[in-house]
């Protein structure tokens, strides 16, 4: 008598318990060569985005503006809760988008467009505002540069999915990507404070600081506009099974914020290679966060001078760049979990060997800060390359995809990791004492906030980075589970 065939399973929420190792060697996809390279750019754009506010903006509020360190945590954090209340809305219109017209490209070139001038905007405090009122002018002009960066970040952090095929073609594209977002980095992050000393430091250095950095952010957002798809039909297509019907849509649904944000916490629901995967990217973000806002503060009181910041940044993301080749190829041999796992690991080793330097600054920190760099290359590859996996599995299982509002949650908790990492080192400074000043003053900063520099730049990132591994330890998508065809099984 024919049976009845068992329902379907969803790969991401029973996977087969094999390894996290790639299956056996297959002829690999190949990747349209502008795609890659418009991909590759955008990085210009996230990287410098990324990278300098987090480094320079709590500085630039307690030892520029004279902002208390208690409120300038605040002008760093509230922007950056308005993201993550947004970027779920703007991973569904992007999904809509896409949809309708096949491209997410006005998104993207939406934010290249805008992103530069309200960049400047957040560093051209005028002279007469000090205090309270330079932090209300920091915290509207972030709030509307963090709006533009959403516009264009999550339709691009979606695009891996419709552009790479498979499994190990994912990490192919995403790897240039890591590479320019490891040259931004160094960059920004040694060349933005670098041209805020030429002209002098104070008002005039931050504002020429924000103008050139704005405007290069810019070219690199239209280079990933210009490499964007055009349309999805020309793209090649993830392995898929037949289709299954999305779940319907509640009659009268209302459109707006809070509905997006209710999609976006029903695919954390649903996809739990997604909430795992996720957890762990926030954390790590936190981490990062947290370095960045302390490498400043290192510098001037640890180091003993405020320019060290760039040879910091130099010896972190250098390494970054060399071992990329032997990152990717890490990754194919034990799989990108196994290879994210390790990464995280040498990084908190890393990070608690600075402790140290409290007690006995030198040049000897820089040879921990270039063992954090080789970790923090994997850091941001793996995950990148993972989601796209994430994406393309839960558009198999659903039968629709989903990939504007699973990358709108995901820059949503980046970006909350980002922003309350610089929070957590002012709220230390906070707590142990640091002294708020202009420019024009000059203080000697107590024995306890000295202390509580060293302890945001070295335990707070290694300890996240540690209780990072505990979902990420959950993770279920290996290499067969991806490219596998999701068949269901012939009627006995």
């Amino acid at each position: 008598m024919p049976t009845t065939p068992p329902p379907p399973r969803s790969a991401s929420e029973n996977p087969p318990a094999p390894t996290d190792a790639p299956p056996a060697p297959v002829r690999e996809a190949a990747l349209p060569r502008r795609a890659v390279v418009g991909y590759a750019a955008g990085s210009v754009g996230t990287g410098g985005f990324g990278t300098l506010p987090g480094l320079v903006l709590a500085y630039y509020l307690t030892d520029t503006l004279g902002v208390g360190a208690g409120l300038a945590s605040l002008v760093v954090t509230v922007p950056k809760v308005w993201d993550v209340l947004l970027a779920p809305a703007i991973g569904a219109a992007s999904d809509t988008s896409a949809a309708r017209r096949g491209t997410r490209r006005p998104f993207l070139l939406a934010g290249a467009l805008t992103l530069p001038l309200l960049f400047a905007a957040v560093f051209a405090v005028p002279g007469a505002l000090t205090g309270g009122g330079a932090a209300w002018w920091v915290v509207v002009t972030f709030l509307l540069a963090a709006t533009a960066y959403s516009i264009f970040q999550v339709p691009y952090i979606a695009l891996p999915a419709e552009i790479a095929p498979d499994y190990a073609a994912r990490t192919r594209l995403v790897a240039p990507r890591i590479a320019v977002l490891a040259v931004a980095i160094l960059a920004f992050g040694a060349g933005g404070p670098a041209l805020r000393d030429a002209a002098g430091g104070g008002r005039p250095g931050y504002l020429l600081m924000g103008i050139v950095c704005g405007v290069a952010l810019g070219l690199g957002m239209l280079g990933a506009f210009w490499g964007a798809p055009r349309r999805r039909e020309g793209l090649p297509t993830p392995v898929q099974g037949p289709p299954r019907p999305a779940p319907p849509a509640s009659p009268g649904r209302v459109r707006g914020v809070a509905s997006h944000l209710r999609s976006g916490v029903a695919a954390v629901r649903e996809v739990p290679a997604f909430r795992r995967l996720a957890g762990a990217f926030v954390l790590q973000a936190l981490a990062t966060g947290g370095m960045l806002a302390g490498a400043q503060y290192v510098a001037t009181y640890t180091l003993g001078d405020e320019a060290d910041v760039t040879f910091l940044f130099a010896a972190l993301v250098a390494p970054a760049l060399l071992v990329m080749p032997v990152a990717t190829r890490v990754a194919r041999r034990v799989g990108k979990r196994t290879a994210l796992v390790g990464s995280s690991v040498l990084f908190a080793t890393a990070a608690l060997a600075l402790l140290p330097m409290h007690w006995a600054p030198g040049p000897w920190v820089y040879a921990p800060v270039a063992a954090a760099g080789v970790a923090y290359a994997g850091m941001q590859l793996y995950p990148l390359a993972m989601l796209p996996d994430v994406i393309a599995v839960d558009a198999r299982d659903r039968g629709a995809e989903r990939a504007g509002i699973l990358s709108g949650v995901w820059t949503a908790g980046e970006t909350a990791g980002l922003a309350l990492g610089p929070t957590l080192v002012l709220g230390i400074l906070a707590a142990t004492g640091f002294v708020s000043h202009t420019a024009t003053e000059a203080v000697a900063q107590p024995a306890s906030a000295r202390l509580g520099v060293v302890l945001a730049f070295t335990v707070l990132p290694a300890a996240l980075t540690l209780v990072s591994l505990v979902p990420l330890s959950r993770y279920p998508l290996s290499a067969a589970v991806v490219d596998a065809a999701d068949h269901d099984p012939e009627p006995a």
